[in-house]
């Protein structure tokens, strides 16, 4: 099974609070992609500090193999013990998905997730395990093409207690709401942001526990193909475009000396718009054969202060309706969180002469580090990032 994991997750701080008590842990090999939810006992610091050694622990260990067994004693045993309770408390959900498409889902005491397909919740049978005095729900299934996959902390089934909603936000009522986006076919960084926000409205934005949400959907493998920078050597511009234009996926050029060795090699002319949409960010340009042609660094540093924002959970409906602006950096910023899994940079290293000739007092290096901060906000959400210099 060709399949890639588009996923999206936030979290909202306890209120007063400056540290989550959840934890989200990521890990991708070449057979599987595992993700860990934990959401330690109380909150702040002590919190944090037990649902990180939880989350670390069990990923860590099922990347190389380890049975539950093994992962959950050893998270019993490892853990501080609460001097107040004297017990040492984070909860976990585990799920597991190789890339045959089997998944493993192990749950203590989170939420039961949401599987939805075909726009409305699979039940999924379940069995119950007692290791180390914990009871542990196991679930076997295999993933579709546009499953979506609901993971929570409690902070999301309480979201309204003692506000807005008295009881709470039930897992029924989630369900629903779920089912709901998912008819639209969103991506899961709309849906997480969606789900996210409605809990900050149930708590009437003092969230009274730890909240986090991780939406996942199953997708075909997105390819992105960016090319920044001219290379070092002149000479050296048919071999970039070579490789370029070896890979399959949406196009897109930065940079307006990239365009013109674009339009060169496909002998294509490069039509560019005085229209600004944004009085801050160049227009973009078309060339045929290409899905996206914009201005360089300005463009780039948008962007990447965009990417910023989402990493950081600044994000809100309104977030996501910005990236249907016509402008070069929103444009870009949309192919990227909803449109991209893997992210291949060709990346030339030359100094604009453009720069040089105005004697601009800014660091010339300017480019390669904002492409160094777009390959660390990418690599951030997940995507799988490779990157060639020229």
């Amino acid at each position: 099974m060709n399949r890639s994991l588009d996923i999206a997750w936030k979290s909202l701080n306890k209120a007063r609070e400056e540290l989550c008590g959840d934890t989200v842990e990521i890990i991708r090999s070449e057979d599987s992609d595992i993700l860990v939810l934990s959401d330690g006992m109380g909150s702040g610091v002590k919190a944090n500090i037990l649902s990180t050694l939880t989350t670390k622990i069990m990923g860590t260990m099922l990347k190389n193999g380890a049975s539950i067994e093994e992962c959950v004693t050893t998270v019993a045993k490892t853990l501080p013990v609460c001097q107040t309770r004297q017990v040492a408390y984070s909860t976990f959900s585990v799920l597991k998905i190789d890339k045959n498409g089997e998944a493993l889902l192990l749950e203590y005491d989170n939420p039961g997730g949401i599987l939805i397909r075909d726009g409305h919740q699979k039940n999924i049978p379940f069995n119950v395990r007692e290791i180390e005095g914990k009871i542990i729900r196991e679930y076997h299934f295999n993933v579709c093409y546009g499953d979506y996959y609901i993971m929570m902390s409690d902070g999301v089934v309480h979201a309204g207690v003692g506000t807005r909603s008295g009881f709470g936000w039930p897992r029924s009522e989630v369900v629903e709401y779920v089912e709901k986006l998912c008819a639209d076919d969103i991506s899961s960084s709309r849906l997480m942001s969606m789900i996210s926000n409605h809990c900050n409205e149930l708590y009437d934005g003092k969230p009274g526990d730890d909240t986090t949400v991780i939406a996942i959907k199953v997708t075909e493998p997105k390819t992105v193909n960016l090319f920044t920078g001219p290379p070092v050597n002149r000479e050296d511009d048919e071999r970039v475009m070579e490789d370029f234009f070896s890979v399959s996926g949406t196009r897109i050029v930065c940079g307006g000396t990239s365009a013109n060795i674009v339009s060169r090699y496909l002998g294509k002319p490069i039509k560019a718009s005085l229209t600004y949409y944004n009085p801050d960010i160049p227009p973009t340009a078309e060339i045929e054969g290409m899905d996206l042609v914009t201005e360089g660094v300005l463009t780039l540093n948008h962007t990447v202060q965009l990417l910023h924002s989402y990493n950081k959970g600044e994000v809100d409906e309104g977030f996501f309706n910005n990236l249907y602006d016509l402008n070069g950096a929103s444009r870009l910023t949309k192919v990227l969180i909803e449109e991209c899994s893997h992210l291949n940079l060709f990346v030339g290293k030359a100094i604009n002469s453009t720069y040089q000739a105005a004697a601009l007092s800014f660091d010339l290096s300017i480019r390669q580090r904002l492409v160094e901060q777009l390959i660390s906000e990418c690599r951030e959400m997940g995507k799988i990032v490779t990157i060639k210099y020229y």
